[in-house]
Parts: structure tokens; sequence; C-alpha cells
């Protein structure tokens, strides 16, 4: 797990080998299996979540039908914001898709590391800048495509998921049902 740790942080150059090593000394890692639940609705989600290895899937529960709400692969961080920045009570749940390796983040631990290491501060905080963006980007396209549109820019944008994931929960994903997804598969598939 400190290879694949040690990895990831290497590759910001603004960080020198000794800082590298320092961080990584300091940093939580936990390899976690499949189906496991990191939080549930109605928890309070103490840690912030950054997937070094793995898929992690957040979604709510609909009239007992689970809805998906985002996937976390590599290089993403996975955090329930709300229930995390203001210790409210989450209404997601964030589960593994894949056995999973994951950076584990506290609020005192990161600060204090975030003092130490003023670099590492605005690495994340450019991370997680990109990762707005790109969330408001998906939330807009999700609004206003249609499925089938949903599904051919999930289809480009994160090809890998189609290996990755079940595909009921990449239908709940765009928002349609497992019959509807196969619909628009294969009608995607005929047209190529």
């Amino acid at each position: 797990m400190r290879n694949i740790l040690i990895s990831f942080i290497s590759k910001f150059d603004s960080l020198t080998n000794e800082e590298i090593e320092i961080i990584a000394d300091n940093i939580k890692v936990q390899s976690v299996k499949k189906g496991t639940v990191l939080v549930k609705e109605g928890q309070i989600c103490e840690v912030c979540y950054f997937v070094l290895k793995g898929c992690l899937r957040q979604y709510v529960i609909v009239d007992g039908t689970e809805k998906t709400t985002q996937f976390y692969t590599e290089e993403q961080a996975a955090v329930l914001f709300s229930s995390y920045l203001n210790q409210l009570e989450s209404d997601s749940y964030l589960s593994c898709v894949e056995d999973s390796v994951l950076i584990v983040g506290e609020t005192g631990r990161e600060t204090k590391m975030y003092k130490e290491f003023p670099k590492l501060e605005q690495i994340t905080r450019m991370m997680m800048e990109q990762n707005l963006g790109k969330s408001q980007d998906e939330f807009t396209r999700f609004i206003t495509n249609s499925p089938e549109e949903r599904y051919l820019y999930l289809l480009k944008t994160r090809p890998e998921l189609f290996q990755r994931v079940p595909l009921n929960q990449l239908a709940s994903y765009i928002g349609v049902t497992p019959e509807s997804f196969s619909r628009i598969r294969t009608r995607i598939l005929k047209k190529n």
C-alpha cells in the first residue's frame, strides 16, 4: 500500500523526496473489501476518502430503490461534504464497488499536515477545485441531456466503469431502469 501512496504523492513535483517520505509516513491508508459500506444514511461522515486504487459508489435510497449519484475511482476524493464538514447526518451511502486502497483523512490530522506542509494544502485545494468543476459540468450535462446522451457521455469520459461496475448501478447513475439501459445500449451498438 505504501508503494501506491508514494507513487501518487510523487506525481507532485513541488514536493521534495524527504517531504514525500514524511507525508507518506503520516497519512492513513486503508485496504477495504468490495461490498463494504463506508458511510450509511443517517450516519455522520467523520472521515473523507481519497481513492488510490479501486472504485467507490455514492447512492441514496428512494422508495426502496438505490439511486447512484456518483462513482469515485483512482485519484478522486470521495467525500460526503455536507456531513463531513458540518458534522450532519448523511443522506447518502458510500460503498466499495471493488476492493479498494484508500487514503483516510480526518479533520484534525489534515490541519496538522497542512501546517507542517503548506504545499500539501495547495495540492489538495487544486485537486478539490478541479473535482468541483468536473462535478458542476456533470450535473449540468445530467440535467440537460437525454438518457442516451448521458450514456454516450459516460462511455466517452469514463469507459472503464462499464468493465468495473454492475450495469444496474450504471443504469441508476444515468437515471434509467436496467431495462431502459439495455435498450439504449442495443440502439447504440446497432448504430455503430
